[in-house]
């Protein structure tokens, strides 16, 4: 059945969508999660429960609910339980530190928060809950509360370059003209089968939980563990028969090299839609060497929260492989248009870079209760047919037109994007600077050889002298995990340039000073199996003096890293290591000794390196 495009489809909400896809296919799985299966009618019978229970909470038409949930099927049932209730749902990470959590709370002014049954850890500033609970779905399912297309369905923070993130509102409409938008590039199928990969809070999952939803899709929700580990992942790709893959470019790479390491197919597989980042090359060369340009379809997808999720598409090829400049983003989605104005608004000549303006449907209400930043980034512009004024949002985002092609140039703002998440540098300095031991940090972002970035907070102590370690815990209790520097190094002062702006580049070559110390300070032996493994977890993480003795997650590690430190081991030694012979301790020392002793089983496949 398709409930998008019947025709009473585009005067409803998402959940009520929803509720005819159930009475069309109920018995049909529509999640999945570590051995967990909910149909339809399930889905929608727990989700009802979750709505009874919001009744005297969702007084009002557009009540902001928090979701408290982690990862697993009542996430889904949480948030469609709010729907259900006629309100709107704000993500809070379960992972986000108490003080983040607190101030989203107080932000939104959440008149209660969705948790899963039997989970009793308090919500700052919130006393009113309501339970998402499996055992729920021998209930009736009920109709919805009756949502017209411009209430809003969620609220989903960015980065904030004041030091605070910002709410942005996005109305059930924006939603779904999203699928009807893009219909003809993908094609959609009622046995597609959806990863749910990313966070509730990232706007990506919008595009993965009603891809499948509305269409009678399987979602299948990634483990956490699952999710941050590559090879993992490529095996449940494809032993679940993913159709629907969405990946921001840096998971992307992982997941190619994970795939070719360990010779996975993927023959269910039809797209793979990158976004959330900028896609270069490097993402792409390895996948076409392997796999080549038949099945599946790789597209990549522009797009901002601020305007629903997705922006431009773009089917990629090998012949992407020859640009010298960022991969293309494509054309606009068929109800948005894309213009490039320079500082005065007006439309830049091809070729010449201007700012990143959207029009059409997929612009969003605005953001929360911020009225100057929305008429600074929202507001009515002579940007239509015949110079008519037009709402449009712009974006910070600079743009390019090469040979009728759109591409993406970067920001015209310090802010980035670390797999997928928009990060106001401003925003983490903002709260290191607010540490005891911390006087000043300038934060900035290094490009590692595998495809992956990561933060590195350069920081002048103060005279309370605090060690690292305990600065990085509190950096840990204020940032939620993105935005949490790799590294915190503390320097005697901040450098700047001859026009008095802080020197980035000279702080990464103080980085490599104080790298070529440590490691000339240790003095270890070259030619051992350990000098190899320093040397692979050095190219890893771009950082030559790691010390041997202290666990890498400590020396700016993150679990993608550590699968790319892995997948390097087995490929140049001849090993099989998965981690979990590692026993917790990702020292270099320890690991060495793991592949000393794996390698006695093997002992030809060092002997040539």
């Amino acid at each position: 059945m398709d409930v998008l495009n019947s025709s009473s489809s585009e005067a409803a909400g998402l959940h009520t969508l929803f509720e005819r896809q159930a009475s069309a296919t109920p018995e049909r799985i529509a999640l999945e999660y570590d051995g967990v299966r909910l149909t339809y009618r399930e889905l929608d019978a727990c989700a009802s429960a979750v709505a009874r229970g919001l009744a005297g909470v969702a007084s009002e038409p557009g009540t902001l609910i928090g979701l408290y949930v982690e990862r697993g099927c009542e996430l889904i049932v949480g948030m469609l339980g709010i729907l259900k209730a006629g309100a709107t749902y704000v993500p809070l990470d379960p992972r986000y530190p108490d003080a983040r959590l607190r101030y989203l709370v107080d932000d939104a002014n959440l008149a209660g928060v969705v948790v899963k049954a039997g989970d009793t850890r308090p919500v700052p500033g919130v006393t009113r809950r309501a339970v998402a609970d499996l055992a729920a779905s021998s209930e009736p399912a009920r109709p919805g509360v009756a949502v017209a297309p411009g209430g809003s369905a969620y609220v989903i923070y960015t980065s904030g370059s004041t030091g605070q993130p910002k709410g942005v509102v996005v109305e059930h409409g924006n939603v779904t003209r999203l699928f009807r938008a893009s219909e003809r590039h993908f094609r959609f199928r009622a046995d597609d089968v959806w990863t749910l990969f990313h966070s509730v809070s990232f706007d990506f999952s919008v595009w993965e939980i009603w891809g499948a939803l509305l269409h009678g899709g399987t979602l299948v929700i990634v483990p956490s563990a699952v999710a941050e580990a590559p090879g993992r992942f490529a095996a449940l790709v494809e032993s679940a028969g993913v159709t629907m893959l969405s990946l921001t470019p840096t998971a992307f790479s992982h997941f190619t090299g994970a795939a070719i390491s360990a010779r996975r197919r993927f023959p269910a597989l039809r797209h793979i839609v990158m976004g959330g980042e900028r896609l270069e090359e490097s993402h792409l060369r390895c996948w076409f060497e392997h796999y080549g340009d038949d099945a599946p379809r790789l597209v990549n997808m522009y797009g901002i929260t601020e305007t629903t999720v997705h922006v431009t598409c773009r089917a990629l090829s090998s012949a992407d492989l020859v640009h010298e400049q960022a991969t293309p983003i494509g054309a606009p989605l068929d109800d948005l248009d894309v213009h490039l104005l320079d500082a005065a608004g007006q439309a830049v000549p091809p070729g010449e870079t201007g700012e990143i303006v959207v029009t059409g449907a997929g612009v969003a209400r605005g953001y929360l209760r911020r009225p100057a930043l929305d008429a600074e980034r929202f507001g009515m512009l002579p940007l239509g047919p015949g110079g008519e004024l037009v709402r449009a949002y712009r974006s910070g985002d600079l743009g390019r037109r090469i040979d009728g092609e759109l591409r993406y140039v970067g920001r015209a703002d310090d802010q980035i994007k670390l797999r997928g998440f928009r990060i106001e540098l401003r925003e983490v300095e903002y709260q290191l600077g607010l540490i005891d031991g911390i006087e000043s940090c300038v934060v900035v972002v290094q490009d590692l050889d595998d495809d992956d970035r990561r933060l590195l907070a350069f920081y002048v102590a103060d005279t309370r002298n605090h060690s690292a370690a305990a600065l990085m815990a509190e950096a840990a209790r204020r940032l939620p995990p993105q935005m949490i520097p790799a590294r915190l190094i503390e320097v005697p002062s901040i450098p700047l340039t001859t026009n008095g702006k802080r020197n980035g580049q000279a702080l990464m070559k103080t980085l490599e000073t104080l790298s070529r110390a440590e490691s000339a300070r240790q003095g270890r032996p070259a030619g051992s199996i350990a000098e190899v493994v320093a040397g692979i977890c050095g190219e890893m993480l771009d950082e030559p003096g790691l010390s041997w003795d202290v666990d890498l997650f400590d020396q700016g590690a993150t679990s993608l890293s550590i699968s790319r430190i892995i997948l390097q081991l087995n490929a140049r030694l001849g090993l099989r290591l998965t981690g979990v012979e590692f026993d917790g301790d990702c020292s270099i020392t320890n690991i060495a000794a793991v592949v000393n002793r794996e390698s006695k089983r093997q002992p030809h496949q060092l002997e040539n390196t």
